[in-house]
């Protein structure tokens, strides 16, 4: 274990310990190399920071140079969100195509193959999976990075995932508890509400979230979320009702009886930071029972670290906090972090590469393929697209016009926004028929449900070109339509893959 520096008290080193902090560039930069020395016991990597594996296993050497047990997060759900191949897109589809498929020992052994991954790279945390039910399809923040609308079917899939990526010795956490998925409301921009009965809240939400509890999952995420059912003044992650009583309480009393730590949400997200502002935020989720103070998705510096660091060291003095509860969560932030020293040595399973693949091939969803004649000639791929979440962000690429590029050479392709809409419809289809020419076209869209634009674009489009392939790469909920429909149930790369191979009828394999 590294030794810690001199003259750096115990509530220092425990105001430290609590926080998972982010930075800049792609290489450690000293202030944190320091922090590590003085108490600092984790770090979330971004997309930001990593350029290549073998880079960012330098980093996390680097890192672990300095204190050999240091928690090294990232939220690396595959599927739309990944910041291992930010640039690329996921080799891994997300949980919706997952929970399409329905088979848990190929999501245990795809967040198998994604664990042993992360731990190549000298990762040990994953801030993943979502256990969150998509009961609100209108949802503009969780979507495909829900298994499904089904309680049941979140639960056993969380489950599968937690044990396959903790048998690769990184540790789950899993989140948004106690449940996001139930809102339409993004909270990196505000705080979503949910008016849930208890009763719901027992027999929906938290369903997922008792099978991770039992599955061992070694940390779990709070939720900027608003419960009037458990808590009407405060967000989930600064609730003594919520982290407490409910997460923390036996099952004999009603709760969920997790002892391990709590790590919130990103407390820069407006939800937080906004009402609350990050410190005192921070001493409120600490005090609420929270034990990691996850910030650095957009303040990611030194500054932050010691404003946080000092405003729990001032809580605790002015008595708004107490030692013993910020000494419990540091506590159970360095067991985590022996933990993964742990698991990091044991034997591990024989990679699987082709894993992700396989799971994107098994959840498509076809409709028209018994009339459809493969293409053979490159079309010209329209792709409808949304603004990303900010947890998706708009630098991972998406879509399938390089997928069949690949198989077609030639293909073209062009991107279309809701500003393309703003003449109507019926001009939008008319500028993608004018691109297209004579070539065959393929619509590429996501979530059509949530954006009228896109789906009055669409079926203008398809009533000019009824021989229109229609790719779905969101949560399909509009009725099937085009010549051939593809539901991808997400739109990570191996999706964008498999789709292509469906549309050129190449087999799988060639």
């Amino acid at each position: 274990m590294t030794t810690l520096a001199r003259g750096t008290d115990t509530l220092t080193r425990d105001a430290l310990a609590v926080l998972q902090p982010g930075f800049t560039g792609t290489t450690a930069p000293d202030w944190l190399l320091r922090r590590l020395g003085e108490g600092l016991t984790s770090v979330g990597l971004f997309g930001r920071n990593i350029h290549s594996p073998g880079q960012l296993a330098s980093l996390t050497a680097r890192l672990r140079s300095e204190r050999d047990d240091v928690l090294v997060a990232i939220d690396e759900e595959g599927g739309d969100v990944t910041r291992l191949e930010v640039r690329a897109g996921s080799s891994f589809p997300g949980n919706h195509a997952l929970g399409a498929v329905d088979d848990p020992a190929l999501t245990r052994a795809v967040a198998g193959e994604l664990g042993r991954r992360l731990a190549a790279c000298g990762i040990n945390l994953n801030w993943a999976p979502s256990a969150d039910v998509n009961s609100d399809p209108d949802n503009p923040v969780i979507g495909v990075r829900s298994f499904g609308s089904d309680p049941e079917l979140v639960a056993r899939h969380t489950a599968a995932y937690i044990e396959g990526l903790q048998a690769s010795g990184v540790a789950a956490c899993t989140k948004h508890f106690p449940g996001h998925g139930d809102t339409n409301v993004d909270s990196h921009h505000d705080l979503p509400r949910i008016g849930a009965d208890l009763t719901t809240l027992y027999a929906r939400e938290l369903v997922p979230f008792r099978a991770a509890v039992r599955a061992g999952t070694k940390a779990v995420m709070s939720a900027h979320i608003l419960l009037p059912a458990l808590d009407p003044d405060r967000p989930a992650t600064l609730s003594p009702q919520v982290l407490g009583s409910l997460l923390r309480a036996p099952e004999s009393e009603g709760g969920l009886g997790f002892d391990g730590p709590v790590v919130t949400d990103g407390m820069e997200m407006r939800a937080i930071s906004e009402v609350y502002g990050i410190e005192r935020g921070s001493v409120l989720a600490i005090a609420a029972g929270a034990d990691a103070i996850c910030v650095g998705g957009g303040r990611a510096d030194e500054d932050t670290v010691l404003r946080l660091r000092d405003a729990l060291v001032a809580a605790v003095r002015a008595g708004e906090l107490g030692a013993e509860r910020l000494a419990d969560a540091a506590d159970r932030v360095r067991a985590l972090a022996r933990w993964t020293l742990a698991a990091g040595a044991a034997e591990r399973a024989a990679p699987a590469p082709d894993a992700g693949l396989t799971a994107a091939r098994r959840a498509l969803e076809v409709t028209g393929r018994g009339v459809y004649e493969p293409l053979r000639e490159p079309p010209y791929v329209a792709a409808f697209t949304p603004v990303a979440n900010i947890a998706v962000g708009d630098e991972t690429p998406w879509g399938i016009a390089a997928e069949l590029a690949r198989l077609l050479p030639g293909t073209l392709s062009g991107t279309y926004g809701s500003e393309a809409a703003a003449d109507g419809p019926s001009a939008m289809a008319a500028h993608v028929l004018g691109e297209a020419a004579d070539r065959r076209i393929v619509a590429v869209v996501r979530d059509t449900h949530r954006h009228p634009w896109m789906a009055g674009a669409l079926n203008a489009l398809l009533a000019a070109r009824p021989d229109t392939v229609v790719v779905e790469m969101g949560v399909p909920q509009a009725p099937p339509a085009g010549a051939l429909h593809i539901a991808t149930h997400g739109a990570a790369r191996v999706c964008g893959r498999a789709a292509a191979e469906v549309i050129t009828g190449e087999q799988p394999g060639n």
